[in-house]
């Protein structure tokens, strides 16, 4: 494998980032390259699998690939809602064994996903399992998106511009996110 081909963008818990640009030029073209490389278009993602949530003016958008069993998923999901004018689309992806599974299925087959989505990240209510059939093909179709497009954990952000990142960030940084998806 070529290593100068490779990219590489660390962070760490109390928020230091590794930037790494050209070496000669001093250029910093990291944020291009890993946009290009992690990218998704968000105009052709199945938002109809998503659950869907606005927060104030739904104005930016935002989808996460989220477990129901994932703290720093929660965590994400709080922040965004506290940002505000952010409509956000939760694609469940239970990834942590069958205990998210069920859970994401009680959820999507519930009669009002986004509510008990946001009342199991805000209070820990489960909404239990859904009285008769569900059709939760949508987790399915979630699991082969994901796979399509290498998504290996979560939580992990697709912003409206495409550009991906993988993994809870500050809510600083998914504010400045979104504002830069935003005027593009």
């Amino acid at each position: 494998m070529n290593l100068r081909r490779r990219l590489l963008l660390a962070t760490c818990t109390w928020g230091a980032t590794a930037t790494i640009g050209h070496a000669q030029t001093r250029r910093d073209d990291v944020a291009g390259r890993f946009k290009k490389i992690e990218g998704f278009d968000f105009d052709k993602l199945p938002l109809q699998d998503a659950i869907t949530l606005v927060h104030g003016n739904g104005k930016r958008r935002i989808a996460v690939f989220s477990d129901p069993r994932c703290g720093h998923c929660q965590r994400v999901d709080k922040d965004l809602k506290a940002i505000g004018n952010v409509t956000v689309h939760v694609f469940l992806y239970p990834v942590l064994g069958e205990e998210s599974v069920a859970k994401a299925r009680n959820i999507l087959c519930s009669a009002r996903p986004a509510m008990n989505w946001e009342q199991w990240i805000e209070k820990g209510i489960d909404p239990g399992a859904p009285a008769g059939r569900c059709d939760a093909s949508a987790l399915q179709r979630n699991a082969a998106l994901g796979k399509r497009y290498d998504v290996s954990g979560t939580p992990t952000l697709i912003f409206g511009d495409g550009t991906r990142v993988p993994g809870a960030i500050r809510a600083a940084w998914i504010e400045q996110l979104l504002d830069a998806a935003e005027r593009r």
